[in-house]
Protein backbone atom coordinates (compact mmCIF):
# COMPACT_ATOMS: atom_id res chain seq x y z
CA UNK A 1 0.00 0.00 0.00
CA UNK A 2 1.25 3.33 -0.87
CA UNK A 3 2.02 6.09 1.78
CA UNK A 4 -0.33 9.00 1.31
CA UNK A 5 2.54 11.49 2.26
CA UNK A 6 4.73 9.86 -0.73
CA UNK A 7 2.09 12.04 -3.01
CA UNK A 8 2.01 15.45 -0.41
CA UNK A 9 4.16 18.17 -1.97
CA UNK A 10 7.39 18.76 -0.95
CA UNK A 11 7.10 22.58 -0.68
CA UNK A 12 4.37 21.23 2.57
CA UNK A 13 6.33 18.90 4.04
CA UNK A 14 8.94 21.11 5.50
CA UNK A 15 6.19 23.58 6.56
CA UNK A 16 5.80 23.87 10.53
CA UNK A 17 2.17 24.14 10.58
CA UNK A 18 1.55 21.19 7.86
CA UNK A 19 3.34 19.23 10.42
CA UNK A 20 1.71 20.57 13.27
CA UNK A 21 -1.50 20.02 11.51
CA UNK A 22 -0.82 16.73 10.42
CA UNK A 23 0.49 15.47 13.94
CA UNK A 24 -2.51 16.80 16.03
CA UNK A 25 -4.74 14.85 13.60
CA UNK A 26 -2.66 11.91 14.73
CA UNK A 27 -2.34 12.61 18.37
CA UNK A 28 -6.63 13.33 18.25
CA UNK A 29 -7.58 10.01 17.00
CA UNK A 30 -4.37 8.43 19.53
CA UNK A 31 -6.24 9.93 22.56
CA UNK A 32 -10.29 9.51 21.14
CA UNK A 33 -9.02 6.00 21.04
CA UNK A 34 -7.59 5.37 24.15
CA UNK A 35 -10.60 7.26 25.31
CA UNK A 36 -12.99 5.22 23.20
CA UNK A 37 -11.04 1.60 24.67
CA UNK A 38 -12.58 2.79 28.44
CA UNK A 39 -15.92 3.56 27.08
CA UNK A 40 -14.92 7.43 27.43
CA UNK A 41 -14.13 10.64 25.94
CA UNK A 42 -12.18 13.50 26.23
CA UNK A 43 -14.63 15.70 27.98
CA UNK A 44 -15.18 13.24 30.54
CA UNK A 45 -11.13 13.23 31.13
CA UNK A 46 -11.64 16.79 31.16
CA UNK A 47 -14.16 17.63 33.49
CA UNK A 48 -12.98 14.81 35.99
CA UNK A 49 -9.48 15.97 36.03
CA UNK A 50 -10.47 19.51 36.51
CA UNK A 51 -12.57 18.70 39.72
CA UNK A 52 -9.67 16.80 40.46
CA UNK A 53 -7.70 20.00 40.37
CA UNK A 54 -9.82 22.22 41.93
CA UNK A 55 -12.40 20.66 43.81
CA UNK A 56 -16.35 21.05 43.82
CA UNK A 57 -17.27 23.66 41.73
CA UNK A 58 -20.69 25.30 39.85
CA UNK A 59 -20.95 24.27 36.10
CA UNK A 60 -20.06 27.86 34.78
CA UNK A 61 -16.99 27.38 37.18
CA UNK A 62 -16.05 23.94 35.82
CA UNK A 63 -16.82 25.32 31.93
CA UNK A 64 -14.32 27.96 32.58
CA UNK A 65 -11.82 26.07 33.97
CA UNK A 66 -11.90 23.25 31.61
CA UNK A 67 -12.55 25.09 28.27
CA UNK A 68 -15.90 23.17 27.67
CA UNK A 69 -18.39 25.03 26.21
CA UNK A 70 -21.78 25.64 29.00
CA UNK A 71 -24.09 23.59 25.93
CA UNK A 72 -21.58 20.45 26.32
CA UNK A 73 -21.23 20.88 30.11
CA UNK A 74 -24.82 19.85 31.11
CA UNK A 75 -24.53 16.39 28.99
CA UNK A 76 -21.26 15.84 30.07
CA UNK A 77 -22.06 16.02 33.33
CA UNK A 78 -25.02 13.94 32.79
CA UNK A 79 -23.15 11.51 31.63
CA UNK A 80 -20.68 11.32 34.21
CA UNK A 81 -23.65 11.59 37.04
CA UNK A 82 -25.56 8.81 35.42
CA UNK A 83 -22.11 6.64 35.84
CA UNK A 84 -22.35 8.21 39.80
CA UNK A 85 -18.76 9.27 38.80
CA UNK A 86 -19.64 12.79 39.60
CA UNK A 87 -22.76 14.35 42.09
CA UNK A 88 -24.95 17.51 41.88
CA UNK A 89 -25.29 19.52 45.19
CA UNK A 90 -27.74 22.50 45.48
CA UNK A 91 -25.32 25.28 46.21
CA UNK A 92 -26.21 26.65 49.82
CA UNK A 93 -25.21 30.27 49.09
CA UNK A 94 -27.62 29.92 45.44
CA UNK A 95 -29.91 26.99 45.76
CA UNK A 96 -30.45 28.25 41.71
CA UNK A 97 -27.65 26.48 41.40
CA UNK A 98 -25.70 22.98 41.17
CA UNK A 99 -22.17 22.31 42.83
CA UNK A 100 -20.41 19.11 41.08
CA UNK A 101 -18.15 17.02 42.90
CA UNK A 102 -15.92 14.08 42.04
CA UNK A 103 -17.21 10.76 43.80
CA UNK A 104 -14.97 7.77 44.80
CA UNK A 105 -15.83 6.32 41.27
CA UNK A 106 -14.55 9.19 39.66
CA UNK A 107 -10.96 9.19 41.10
CA UNK A 108 -10.99 5.48 40.04
CA UNK A 109 -12.48 6.35 36.59
CA UNK A 110 -9.96 9.68 36.44
CA UNK A 111 -7.00 7.40 37.75
CA UNK A 112 -7.35 5.04 34.47
CA UNK A 113 -8.50 7.50 31.79
CA UNK A 114 -4.74 9.40 32.75
CA UNK A 115 -3.52 5.56 32.25
CA UNK A 116 -5.11 5.23 28.43
CA UNK A 117 -4.00 9.11 28.47
CA UNK A 118 -0.34 8.21 28.88
CA UNK A 119 -0.34 5.09 26.80
CA UNK A 120 -1.67 7.30 24.08
CA UNK A 121 1.26 9.76 24.27
CA UNK A 122 3.73 7.11 24.38
CA UNK A 123 2.73 5.95 21.03
CA UNK A 124 2.46 9.47 20.02
CA UNK A 125 5.90 10.17 20.47
CA UNK A 126 7.38 6.46 20.43
CA UNK A 127 10.32 7.51 17.72
CA UNK A 128 11.70 10.44 20.38
CA UNK A 129 13.87 10.14 23.23
CA UNK A 130 12.40 11.23 26.89
CA UNK A 131 14.90 14.42 26.39
CA UNK A 132 13.54 15.09 22.98
CA UNK A 133 9.58 14.70 24.32
CA UNK A 134 10.40 16.70 26.95
CA UNK A 135 12.01 19.39 24.50
CA UNK A 136 9.46 19.32 22.12
CA UNK A 137 6.99 20.04 25.34
CA UNK A 138 8.22 23.08 25.74
CA UNK A 139 8.66 24.10 22.26
CA UNK A 140 4.80 23.64 21.75
CA UNK A 141 3.99 25.15 25.24
CA UNK A 142 5.81 28.23 24.32
CA UNK A 143 4.03 28.65 20.92
CA UNK A 144 0.86 27.91 22.62
CA UNK A 145 1.01 30.35 25.38
CA UNK A 146 2.52 32.61 22.77
CA UNK A 147 -0.77 32.50 20.41
CA UNK A 148 -2.75 32.19 23.42
CA UNK A 149 -1.66 36.16 24.81
CA UNK A 150 -2.10 37.08 21.58
CA UNK A 151 -6.03 36.00 20.79
CA UNK A 152 -6.55 35.43 24.26
CA UNK A 153 -8.34 32.08 23.50
CA UNK A 154 -7.26 28.53 24.25
CA UNK A 155 -8.93 25.74 21.22
CA UNK A 156 -11.20 23.02 22.73
CA UNK A 157 -9.47 19.65 22.57
CA UNK A 158 -10.83 16.46 22.91
CA UNK A 159 -14.26 16.26 22.96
Amino acid sequence: MENPSDETPARWKGLPSWLLTQTAGHAGRLVADGFSSAGARGYHYRLLATLAEFGPASQAALGRRSGIHLSDMVATINELAERELVERALDPSDRRRNIISLTPAGERRLRLLEKRLAESQDELLAPLSPEERERLTELLSRLLDHHDRRTGTSEEPWR
